[in-house]
């Protein structure tokens, strides 16, 4: 009643009086009411887009974050602070949680009332409103300048109008109603009264796995998911993405996956600089943390390439939880929209992801097989063996259901079903991936990744001997070592190349090959040293450090 009151002495206070005046007046005030934050106001891509003063438009024309009137800045700065205490208080104290409600309550009438006088806010607001009811390149161009609630940016494409099954070669690829198709353990043959029984045994297995996997297990895993670390970034991110617009006139996009979450994306267009690399768009994939503002998008983009990247369910703008299946879901849309929209081919295509994003990289490259090639950064073979390092040792059991049944990352079986071309890149130092520590290079997951990816391919020369000989390479620190490694075998590149040339042109099947079927020892030796070091590259860094752009190259063909 008091709202209403108070909505009621400012409109006859401003002078409104008219019926048709009253209800412009009314209708503006409710979009002021309902409408985002606004953040920033972008550079606009054409100055002469700008409107209103010289001043103001020169200050517009450069970038600029969005300046609350007095009112409603105090009220945001406010509502950011109960807004922090709400997620910390959120377990821990209900009658907080009353108080913080009631105080919102009271605050956002003076934020509305600063909005409402802010002449900024209020072109913004009548932009946003004009673009919901025609979404027109032009509109769209206009919408692109403000940084706002991404929870209001218009939805620009949707999985649903564009989705056919003649995308998805594997298997084929069928939905559920959860999404798209994911690889799934191999249950256990039991007995019809064996599996009754165990499943009534193992039912507090089951609610414990539910428990944690649903509390502090996902965040855990998906750091960039939890709501403080999110608002701790946000100055970054606001940083980050305003770099990607008004430096390279970076395309933000909403896209709605199949299961109904939003995902924020951003494109860089290079194919009118005219360059090859240009040519190809590079979709990036973060890691636990990471997102597209400030993440391994960077690296390619610098490289010259057209690039993609998206955020993780339940990341900066993107809505819903980074389990697998709602990752895959996400990866899908993704694809979706660079083939159907951005106008790309599959075959013009590179998946290229850091650490954890090795998941939905390898799941793209396993469902759309036509993709160009796919390069792993800092990624590992399967999540088990890592969760399995950092919990008691007396959890396995529940360890092993937990992450089997709901966080079953399993990089290296999708990759198997990958024929491509394939670039490893590990971190000699990586502090993340090794199940003992960055000074034990043997126990990071990527080296077995690639020796599953060379034993699937090659398995008659990934024998006995060439697994101990590529050990050996893989447990090198340095380029040194490496080299000697290499030189001690007397690998010959030429002949190499050689003998699979040969073989493939003879043959051109899919993988596994027989090649080194009837060869020596030595041959064999040579050739599983020579893959090994096409298939990987090493990066002396830790796990955390950017790739530099001149690290990032494309994966060998034959």
């Amino acid at each position: 009643m008091s709202f209403a009151l108070s909505c009621l002495r400012f409109m006859v206070s401003a002078g409104i009086r008219s019926p048709r005046s009253g209800r412009m007046a009314g209708w503006l005030w409710l979009r002021c009411v309902l409408g985002p934050h606004l953040q920033r106001i972008h550079r606009s891509p054409d100055p002469s887009r700008a409107e209103g003063r010289v001043g103001r438009r020169v200050r517009v024309s450069m970038g600029c974050n969005y300046q609350p009137r007095s009112l409603e800045k105090h009220t945001d700065s406010i509502l950011g602070w109960a807004s922090a205490l709400w997620s910390l208080s959120y377990y821990s104290s209900p009658l907080l949680l009353c108080y913080l409600y009631r105080k919102g309550r009271l605050l956002t009438f003076d934020c509305w009332l600063g909005r409402w006088k802010n002449s900024e806010y209020l072109q913004f607001i009548s932009i946003l409103e004009e673009t919901k009811k025609s979404h027109t390149p032009a509109n769209k161009k206009k919408l692109r300048c403000y940084d706002f609630d991404f929870l209001h940016w218009p939805s620009d494409f949707s999985w649903t109008e564009f989705y056919s099954f003649k995308f998805h070669k594997f298997n084929p690829l069928k939905l559920s109603k959860a999404g798209v198709s994911l690889l799934k353990p191999e249950p256990r043959l039991r007995g019809a009264a064996d599996s009754v029984l165990n499943s009534v045994r193992t039912l507090p297995c089951h609610i414990i796995s539910f428990l944690i996997v649903h509390t502090f297990g996902r965040r855990m895993l998906y750091p960039g998911s939890v709501g403080l670390l999110q608002k701790a970034m946000r100055p970054m991110l606001q940083q980050g993405q305003a770099k990607l617009i008004e430096e390279f006139d970076g395309q933000r996009n909403k896209l709605v996956a199949c299961d109904g979450n939003e995902i924020d994306t951003m494109f860089v267009d290079r194919r009118r600089d005219g360059g090859r690399k240009g040519q190809t768009l590079v979709i990036c994939c973060e890691g636990n943390a990471g997102f597209y503002e400030v993440g391994c998008m960077n690296t390619p983009m610098e490289g010259g390439y057209s690039v993609l990247g998206w955020n993780h369910p339940g990341f900066g703008g993107s809505t819903g939880v980074p389990f697998p299946q709602n990752e895959a879901n996400a990866m899908d849309v993704v694809i979706q929209f660079a083939t159907h929209q951005l106008g790309f081919q599959l075959i013009d295509i590179v998946i290229y992801a850091w650490s954890i994003g090795g998941f939905t990289a390898s799941w793209a490259v396993m469902s759309y097989p036509e993709v160009q090639s796919i390069v792993l950064d800092a990624s590992f073979d399967d999540l088990l063996p890592l969760a399995l390092k950092v919990m008691p040792n007396s959890w396995r059991p529940l360890v092993q259901h937990t992450v089997r049944q709901y966080m079953n990352l399993n990089n290296a079986e999708q990759l198997l079903k990958y024929q491509g071309p394939v670039l490893l890149i590990r971190r000699t130092r990586d502090e993340i991936i090794t199940t003992t520590g960055p000074e034990d290079v043997m126990s990071n997951r990527g080296n077995n990744l690639l020796l599953k990816l060379l034993q699937f391919r090659y398995p008659k020369i990934m024998t006995d001997d060439g697994i101990r000989v590529v050990r050996q390479w893989l447990g090198a620190s340095n380029h040194i070592e490496e080299a000697s490694v290499y030189s001690g075998n007397e690998v010959d590149d030429d002949w190499c190349v050689s003998v699979l040339q040969s073989y493939q042109a003879d043959r051109d099947v899919s993988f596994p090959w027989s090649v080194g079927e009837d060869m020596t020892l030595e041959g064999r030796r040579q050739l599983a040293l020579f893959l090994a070091r096409k298939y990987m590259r090493n990066f002396e860094t830790t796990h955390c450090t950017p790739l530099p752009a001149a690290e990032f190259h494309s994966p060998w063909r034959l």
